[in-house]
């Protein structure tokens, strides 16, 4: 007797996706000093029509919801989550500028633990390369 195949989540995500016939959607990683440059890479993929999803603050800057450091380490926290769930979210990823520091390592390595596809704007600083 054959059972039918149970989809996994990201199975579900990926099928839902195709239903809905969405663009691809791609995560714009890198660290928060590349934020003009991620602004720029937003707007080539938005024209190349995909849909982007990129880090929302850049807690190097400074801003009233992040000045208390306390609520600083926990907000820093939380973001890291919410990327997390934008990378699971997207198609494929891409990586902004010249260095990758250790979040941006983790997110690479995390996009690639689920099979993402990851491109660089700057191929040379692949740490896998």
């Amino acid at each position: 007797m054959s059972y039918p195949h149970v989809l996994t989540p990201e199975e579900k995500l990926a099928e839902a996706k195709n239903q809905l016939n969405l663009p691809r959607i791609v995560v714009i990683c890198g660290s928060t000093r590349f934020m003009a440059e991620m602004t720029e890479a937003d707007l080539r993929e938005t024209k190349a029509g995909r849909i982007v999803v990129k880090p929302g603050c850049d807690m190097k800057s400074p801003h009233e919801l992040w000045s208390d450091p306390v609520e600083a380490e926990a907000l820093k926290a939380r973001l890291d989550d919410l990327h997390r769930a934008k990378i699971r979210l997207a198609d494929d990823v891409l990586v902004v500028g010249d260095y990758i520091g250790d979040s941006t390592r983790a997110e690479i390595a995390y996009a690639r633990s689920l099979a993402k596809p990851v491109r660089f704007t700057h191929p040379e600083v692949d740490p896998d390369a």
